[in-house]
């Protein structure tokens, strides 16, 4: 049985891993290579939320469908002397913007804590019903 304590808790899940990405996002903000070296700049993820638990098949509760590759394009700065240049003279920058990442961070911690509070209210609420029963 999907419980109401597991609604919250799928949506802290959901909520966290929202705040793992605008983190992400905002940690490579001018990384033009990848771990090996290669000119390869970065590119924004965004975590896409679905309705439902796919393992369970379950329809209450949310989770992350996927997180995809924002496919807008690179920001360019003329850095002519630069080795990754372009025949312009312009570096392929990631697409972040600080502002974005930093409200939807806001907005997964705040969410993060109205499922915190939902789940207090729902202990509170089985506490009462136990006392009642005893």
């Amino acid at each position: 049985m999907f419980g109401l304590l597991d609604v919250s808790a799928s949506g802290l899940v959901a909520q966290r891993t929202r705040l793992e990405v605008a983190t992400s996002n905002m940690v490579n903000r001018d990384a033009i290579v990848d771990a090996k070296g290669n000119y390869n700049p970065f590119r924004r993820r965004v975590a896409i939320m679905a309705a439902g638990d796919p393992e369970s098949g379950n329809a209450q509760g949310v989770h992350i469908a996927e997180i995809k590759l924002d496919q807008s394009p690179f920001r360019k700065l003329y850095q002519p002397e630069s080795p990754y240049a372009d025949k312009e003279g312009n570096v392929s920058y990631p697409n972040i913007d600080p502002s974005i990442e930093m409200i939807n961070a806001l907005d997964a911690s705040r969410a993060y804590e109205a499922n915190i509070a939902a789940a207090e209210a729902t202990k509170s609420m089985y506490q009462s019903s136990l006392r009642l029963i005893a």
